[in-house]
Formats: structure tokens, C-alpha cells, sequence
């Protein structure tokens, strides 16, 4: 199994997903700015991953807190939380993460053990286990929605490396694999940055499941072929009507899909859906910097001074999506009231 992001020797450890497809290197961090700087520039990214490495970073802060006393180790934990939480504003996971350490460290000081840091490592090792088991279940329930013979359209990557190691889109299709459907998928390149390119078509190669590489701007003629019948994506951010923010490109996967009958699904763990914001209208969508646009791999592939506008995440009304795949079951329309009583299930 492809492992995305692990603790070993007080250490977090991350594959370095700005290397690949050309070199399969760990990054290190033994400090948690390292890990703040690994979210920002893309060393480990997708929702779920960056949650389980929030958590993890903020373990590795807690441990450099050792020998401070209760209150101001809480104060200055609270504080190296709020520095991993601004590395990125959309993916919902990160902040839950965070939160959960935060109440993990009340809880254990009103029990009055004597090593919060200790606790909290222990914690965020648990984050990164039920992940894994998260995205597993969310596989067994999606996979029936898939048939022998499909034809699978995927944007970004949401496969292991998105998650502490299974995935969430790529993990339906994997468990549907698995139980021996045969699928062909269809990997969008995902530009600017080529998630799909780059790691969604190596993930597939190594899990041998036959997929075809194909630019973003071909996907409507090849629906409008009948060479592709189904979707699925995962996503960053999920609002309480069902509106979804995942990377810049899926709404118009939405749109196609729908003009040509197509089931569009999203598969997100519940950590992944913000019940605090009702529409798609109040989610964060980050920017990213310009020469993510004009460069690849340090080639300038645009002229010098032009114009760039470069937002990471795009959101996909509810309407448009067929059913969305969690951990707690398939949810369908009306999103609104699905959603509400998946949050009840969450408190």
C-alpha cells in the first residue's frame, strides 16, 4: 500500500509528491514549519492527506513543548495550530484536524495525565489510522455504484496519495476493482500543476488498472463519443446544501456530465464537509501563484509580465452532482437534508 504520510522517529514522514512521477523520494520533517511548508508548496497535498499531516505537524510542535506547564503549553500549542492552519484555506480537513487536537489536548488535561505531548502524538497517530479505515469503508459502500465495463472520467488525484493511503475518489475504484469489475479510467492531466498526469496515471499504474491519460479541454468530446459513462472526484470542501469545492476544473466535469446524462459522484469523508457554511458561495478558494501557470518544472511556457489568475479549487453545485460516497453511507438528493443528518450523526 502506498504510504502517504507517517510518523517514525519523532518524525513525520511524507512522499515527496513534487517529485513524481520521475522519482519516488521522502521528505522528512522533524519540525512542524517543515510540515507548513511541505502543505504550502504541494510536498503532500489533497484534503485528507493534509489533514493527517496537520495533525502530525502539530504533534511535532507539542513534543518541542515538553517542558512547559500546563496552561502555557496549551497557549503556544494553540498558537503553532493557528500557523499550520493558515498554510492552505479550502481543504476543510486541515482545520478539523487541527480542532481535534485542540479538543484532544482539553480532554487531556482535564484528565490530568502527566505528558499532553505524548497524548497528542498518540492522537495524531490515530487520525492517520482511522483515515485509512475511512477511506476503505467509503470504498465498500461506492463500489456498487460501478459495473463491469465502465468507462471512469477522474480529475486531480484522490487516490492514496490525497489520503494517509487509500484514497477517496481512486479508492471507490480501487475496491471495485478489488471485487473484480473490470474498469478502464479515464485521468484527466489537471493542469496547472498536473495531479493527474503525474500522480493519479502512476497511482493507476501501480495498482495495474487500466487507465488512459487524456488533456482536460478532450473530456467532452470523448462523453459526447460514449467513451465515457460514469464520473467520480473527490473534493475539499463540502457545504451544507451539497455545493463542493475540489480542484479548479470540476465544475465544467459537472456541467458536461450532465448535458450528456452522465452520473457525476464526489466521495469525501465527513471530515471533508464544513456544516458551518451553507452555500458554495462562502467557501475559501485559494490563488495560487503565477508561475505555477507560466513555468513547468523551472521551463517558462508563457511570455515574461503576462497576466496570471490562478484559483486552486472551482465549486460544483449541488445540482449537479448524482450522490455524493462517505464513510456513513452514499448520500443522494436533496443534499440539504442528507447532509443535516449526517451532521447529527457527527455530534
Amino acid at each position: 500500500m502506498i504510504k502517504t504520510v507517517f510518523w517514525k522517529n519523532n518524525a513525520v514522514v511524507l512522499i515527496d509528491q513534487n517529485a513524481l512521477p520521475l522519482v519516488e523520494r521522502q521528505v522528512v520533517c522533524s519540525d512542524y514549519r517543515g510540515v507548513i511548508a511541505a502543505i504550502r508548496d504541494l510536498t503532500v497535498r489533497g484534503a485528507p492527506a493534509i489533514g493527517v499531516a496537520a495533525a502530525m505537524g502539530a504533534a511535532l510542535g507539542a513534543l518541542a513543548l515538553s517542558q512547559e506547564p500546563g496552561e502555557k503549553f496549551k497557549k503556544k500549542f494553540n498558537a503553532l495550530c493557528d500557523e499550520i492552519a493558515a498554510a492552505r484555506p479550502t481543504a476543510r480537513n486541515l482545520f478539523w484536524a487541527l480542532e481535534r487536537m485542540k479538543k484532544h489536548l482539553n480532554e487531556v488535561i482535564r484528565s490530568g495525565k502527566r505528558n499532553p505531548a505524548r497524548e497528542l502524538v498518540r492522537e495524531a497517530k490515530r487520525i492517520c489510522a482511522e483515515d485509512i479505515e475511512i477511506n476503505r469503508e467509503m470504498g465498500r459502500r461506492g463500489a456498487a455504484l460501478f459495473s463491469d465495463g465502465d468507462h471512469v472520467l477522474t480529475h486531480c488525484n484522490a487516490g492514496a496519495l490525497a489520503t494517509a493511503g487509500y484514497g477517496t475518489a481512486l479508492g471507490v475504484l480501487r475496491a471495485a476493482a478489488a471485487e473484480g469489475r473490470k474498469l478502464h479510467v479515464y485521468v484527466d492531466e489537471t493542469r496547472p500543476v498536473l495531479q493527474g498526469a503525474r500522480l493519479t496515471a502512476w497511482e493507476m499504474k501501480k495498482e495495474k488498472i487500466p487507465a488512459t491519460l487524456i488533456c482536460d479541454n478532450m473530456a467532452g468530446a470523448l462523453m459526447r463519443q460514449g467513451k465515457i459513462n460514469k464520473v467520480i472526484v473527490g473534493a475539499d470542501r463540502i457545504a451544507a446544501n451539497g455545493d463542493a469545492a475540489n480542484k479548479i476544473g470540476t465544475y465544467p466535469l459537472a456541467v458536461l456530465a450532465r448535458v450528456h446524462r452522465i452520473p457525476f459522484y464526489i466521495a469525501a469523508p465527513v471530515s471533508t464537509f464544513d456544516f458551518s457554511i451553507k452555500t458554495g458561495e462562502d467557501i475559501p478558494i485559494e490563488e495560487r501563484q503565477a508561475d505555477e501557470v507560466t513555468m513547468f518544472r523551472g521551463v517558462v511556457i508563457a511570455p515574461k509580465g503576462v497576466k496570471v489568475y490562478n484559483p486552486a479549487f472551482d465549486v460544483t453545485p449541488a445540482r449537479l452532482i448524482t450522490a455524493m460516497i462517505t464513510e456513513r453511507g452514499v448520500l443522494t438528493p436533496p443534499f440539504p437534508a442528507a447532509i443535516a443528518r449526517l451532521q447529527k450523526g457527527e455530534k
